[in-house]
């Protein structure tokens, strides 16, 4: 007779285990490796910006200890007190796209060299509430937002 309780796979079990934040990279990259192309990476990523490490564990051989948070929008990993960081990428990343969208303009300082974010441009618009306490400048590529002051 059918017992649909026999067919239920059992999860794998894996220890709790200290990862740095070079060695979560690795894995991710390796994770990504075996994505389908319609997958995108944001499928790792739960609804709090932590790192799922279910998807993470057969790589890594085991669950990290600590919690690392990775924004949505640029991929960014975090570490646990940095969380207001990923989510500060996440919302002003949304703001600059929305922002390209609305005004065919990028939202930066104007006469700045560096391409630094604008908060007045964005919050004049509607698109930020609030001012991060960090700088984020835009790259040249593909209008990403990052906190590292171009060269």
């Amino acid at each position: 007779m059918w017992n649909p309780f026999k067919l239920k796979k059992k999860e794998p079990h894996y220890p709790v285990i200290n990862v740095s934040l070079g060695e979560l990279k690795h894995a991710i990259h390796e994770y990504t490796t075996k994505l389908p192309d319609d997958v995108p990476l944001s499928t790792l990523i739960n609804e709090d910006l932590s790192i799922n490490y279910q998807k993470l564990a057969p790589i890594l051989k085991g669950i990290p200890i600590k919690t690392y948070y990775m924004s949505t929008e640029t991929y960014e990993i975090f570490d646990e007190e940095d969380k207001h960081l990923a989510e500060a990428f996440d919302d002003v990343q949304r703001a600059v796209d929305r922002y390209i969208d609305l005004t065919n303009d990028i939202p930066v300082i104007h006469g700045d060299p560096y391409f630094k974010i604008s908060y007045h441009k964005l919050a004049k618009q509607g698109l930020l509430d609030y001012r991060p306490h960090v700088e984020f400048y835009l790259s040249k590529h593909e209008h990403l937002i990052t906190t590292k002051r171009p060269k």
